[in-house]
């Protein structure tokens, strides 16, 4: 099935003119969900996991990433599930940093070098992201993503619902900001689900790439401009 959909999306390429190439390799701005993406894992269902909630919060990540449940909801009832404190939370980190993917750290120092801007646009947390934007020289400030909040004594106390990453629509919503405030000839967008898909659109990513090198969501692949498996893949094409 996945090597179908990626020789599909290889035809269609070749079949409009590669209009898919010539806007990757126009683009002023390249957009990556991070969950899945950048990283091998799902922050918020290894946080979970670590907590003691793995499981109950997989499932609603897998509905969320679907689409099948509006994204303020399932952010919501997963972090409810557990209530990570500020310790558990620097625990976490410490125990079990961040897995990044083959070849994106290569993809993001090659698109940096030709001026293209890059920007993490994630449902997961700051507190989760900001440490891999770092290991990857991405500029902070280049960084979209929710925030966990914490009481006086480091207590659970919920998340800034101020986001636009918080809700459905919120990466496209974080686009368009991108968008309005930055003069790209052309940006695109790069993740795994439905929430990523959500951001191609007027005023929003001229592109969508959906990669399923960790999770291979078929509606999302479907929809998508381009399937690609490996970050390896974008590098080629985009030296051609």
């Amino acid at each position: 099935m996945a090597a179908l959909l990626s020789a599909r999306v290889h035809s269609i390429c070749l079949s409009y003119n590669c209009q898919v190439l010539k806007i990757w390799h126009s683009a002023g701005a390249v957009c990556f969900d991070v969950d899945s993406t950048v990283c091998l894992d799902e922050g918020i269902n290894e946080l979970a996991d670590f907590c003691g909630a793995g499981k109950a919060v997989a499932e609603w990540t897998t509905r969320a990433m679907n689409g099948s449940v509006p994204f303020e909801e399932a952010l919501a009832a997963r972090l409810s599930l557990f209530d990570p404190s500020l310790k558990q939370v620097q625990d976490f980190l410490e125990k079990r940093p961040p897995r990044i993917s083959p070849g994106i750290a290569e993809l993001i120092k090659k698109l940096m070098g030709k001026g293209i801007d890059v920007y993490l646009i994630s449902g997961g947390f700051r507190q989760m992201i900001n440490p891999v934007a770092l290991q990857l020289g991405i500029p902070l400030e280049n960084v979209f993503a929710n925030q966990l909040l914490f009481g006086n004594s480091g207590e659970f106390a919920g998340f800034d619902v101020g986001e636009p990453t918080s809700r459905s629509g919120g990466k496209a919503t974080a686009v368009q900001q991108i968008r309005k405030v930055q003069d790209y000839r052309s940006l695109v967008m790069i993740g795994d689900g439905a929430t990523d898909l959500e951001a191609r659109g007027p005023g929003g990513a001229d592109l969508f790439i959906c990669y399923a090198g960790v999770q291979l969501r078929e509606t999302v692949a479907a929809k998508s401009n381009w399937l690609v498996f490996d970050f390896e893949e974008l590098l080629s094409y985009l030296t051609v």
